[in-house]
């Protein structure tokens, strides 16, 4: 719109002249104006069709199907689901700011029995079946589950497990089975914590890697999934431990080794999802095929414009996606690192759209899920869910979907709010009005292609 703007303006300025009297000073010459660029809209395909799944595999840099075609992986995570962060949700006051203090502080208030209640009505509500719906007009095929351990183990009797320890692993499977997705099951939070950040569970306190008998565990926990899901089609994978990033490359990838043995000795099946460092170090493994590993993928986290990674803004994602911040940057050094240990990649979190503005981001995401399929990447976008205090989707939030603009959710003060008012706002969660991203969803079904960078 700006460039036909430009043109119009130009144009009326030669139609104008320069008025008064002769003069020997020849005209200026004015170069020729031209055409505006047609401004692009949006084909959505609707309704997105259910594709017929299939056991996926790995085999050198590509995701396949069991025929051997290879598959383009394009979806969400359900952040916030089965792993508290309180910023997705407009709460966190009264430094109530992750799980292990949500629990403790419940539990501190009304005892473990009420705790567990009101944790099972959060997550009945947080994602329900609208939400499934709304994941496949989007187009996507497949999700990312974060969950922390205490969802399966018992975590007051450790090495078993809870009574209800399927209930959502199941229930999110199944939903994607229905519509054609695929689920990628993510150890958000390891007993312990794997990392020193709110989105392991638990702050501050990165005591898996000191503590034997919480790998030990972490172990038999996988081993109790694999198990269970071993021949599960619509399980595309195991992520074994988010950003694990409180300790060094060769100790992660030591441990980690030692999780894929585990998962191998009882399912052969599935892909195993090794986890890169936060210094961006992959090399520690080895090249997989070489130590014995088959039917792995690595997993990096790209937030361009965000976390110190230039600004947000067109900029950044051009760079970032074109490679032209330099020779041997962006995705084709990734593109290089992948290639040179021959393994499949999976983008496990990356943000497109945020503050972009809903016409730019949509098409920014777009480009981004297209790109990294045409180097053969699976990729989940954080995140499907995020709402807060006010809502609206306003220049683009990190929710494929928001609480609509006025549809407030309240902060709540973990520490002295009733019963009643924390199931209010569990409730509120399943019930509100939901500000879908539009725009995004526009160009995701799309079959015409963005072009954001033109």
């Amino acid at each position: 719109m700006f460039r036909l703007f430009a043109a119009i303006f130009a144009l009326l300025l030669a139609a104008c002249g320069s008025g008064g009297g002769a003069s020997n000073t020849p005209p200026p010459v004015t170069p020729p104006v031209p055409p505006p660029v047609a401004e692009i809209k949006p084909t959505p395909v609707t309704p997105v069709p259910v594709l017929p799944l299939s056991m996926l595999h790995t085999q050198g840099t590509k995701w396949l199907k069991a025929d051997g075609g290879q598959v383009a992986l394009k979806g969400t995570n359900l952040g916030n689901w089965l792993i508290n962060e309180f910023w997705m949700m407009g709460q966190g006051s009264a430094g109530i700011d992750d799980e292990c203090k949500l629990e403790a502080n419940l539990d501190t208030r009304f005892g473990y029995a009420e705790r567990q209640r009101l944790m099972q009505l959060f997550r009945d509500n947080w994602i329900t079946t609208r939400d499934w719906d709304q994941m496949q007009k989007f187009g996507l095929n497949v999700v990312r589950l974060p969950f922390i351990y205490s969802v399966v183990e018992d975590e007051k009797n450790p090495r078993h497990l809870r009574a209800d320890a399927w209930r959502y692993l199941d229930d999110a499977i199944a939903q994607a089975e229905k519509r054609g997705m695929y689920v990628i099951l993510d150890l958000h939070g390891a007993v312990g914590s794997q990392g020193w950040e709110q989105h392991s569970g638990c702050a501050n306190k990165n005591l898996y890697w000191t503590t034997p008998e919480f790998q030990d565990r972490t172990v038999w926990l996988w081993q109790q999934i694999a198990g269970r899901y071993k021949d599960r089609v619509a399980v595309a994978g195991y992520s074994v431990l988010n950003e694990p990033w409180g300790t060094s490359a060769a100790n992660l990838a030591a441990v980690v080794k030692t999780l894929y043995t585990a998962i191998r000795a009882v399912d052969p099946n599935h892909v195993v999802i090794l986890p890169g460092h936060n210094s961006g170090n992959i090399t520690a493994y080895g090249k997989p095929a070489d130590q014995g590993m088959s039917n792995v993928a690595f997993e990096m986290h790209f937030y361009p414009g965000l976390f110190g990674w230039g600004q947000t803004g067109l900029q950044v994602h051009k760079d970032w996606l074109t490679c032209s911040g330099g020779s041997n940057s962006g995705v084709c050094e990734w593109d290089n690192k992948i290639k040179a240990v021959d393994t499949a990649f999976f983008i496990g979190e990356s943000q497109p759209w945020m503050g972009l503005g809903l016409d730019l981001g949509g098409q920014i995401a777009r480009a981004s899920f297209d790109t990294y399929a045409k180097y053969g990447w699976a990729t989940t976008a954080w995140s499907w869910k995020v709402v807060s205090n006010g809502g609206g989707q306003g220049q683009g939030t990190w929710g494929f979907v928001t609480n609509a603009a006025g549809a407030a959710v309240p902060a709540v003060d973990f520490t002295k709010a009733p019963v009643a008012d924390i199931e209010n706002l569990f409730k509120l969660f399943g019930t509100q009005a939901y500000e879908v991203h539009q725009p995004m969803q526009d160009w995701m079904t799309s079959s015409t292609v963005p072009q954001p960078f033109r």
